[in-house]
């Protein structure tokens, strides 16, 4: 059996995993960090202390009501993605440990569209200054 980080928990909340195939486990929530357990196989976990959070991005959809999924950027180990029942209280009690200023907003579908097609023809523009 794993041990949590943690000495004190402030919110437990079913939630999903998106490392690789969809994990069903818990999210918990303390005072050293934020851990994911899964319900099936107790050597699926992900414990990340506060100190090692980069970023927490939000997917928000319909201006903010409703919040999908989000993950959690680390320093070293790159992002992990989650969804949970209760999203909003999930990110409220996260923003108890990690500055309000490393909570953001994921990038739209419009946004994600526009950045590409910028870089499409930036490559196409430099291959055609080339071939002059």
């Amino acid at each position: 059996m794993v041990e949590s980080i943690n000495r004190k928990i402030d919110l437990v909340v079913q939630a999903t995993s998106y490392m690789g195939l969809g994990e069903y486990g818990e999210i918990m929530i303390g005072d050293e960090g934020f851990e994911f357990f899964s319900d099936r196989d107790p050597r699926k976990f992900i414990q990340i202390p506060w100190k090692e959070v980069n970023l927490v991005v939000a997917s928000l959809i319909f201006k903010g009501k409703w919040t999908p999924r989000y993950a959690i950027q680390t320093k070293h180990n790159g992002m992990f993605k989650f969804s949970s029942k209760h999203p909003k209280e999930v990110l409220r009690m996260v923003r108890k440990y990690i500055d309000p200023d490393h909570i953001v907003r994921s990038l739209t579908f419009f946004q994600v569209m526009r950045r590409n097609f910028k870089w499409l023809f930036g490559r196409i523009g430099k291959i055609l200054k080339i071939k002059r």
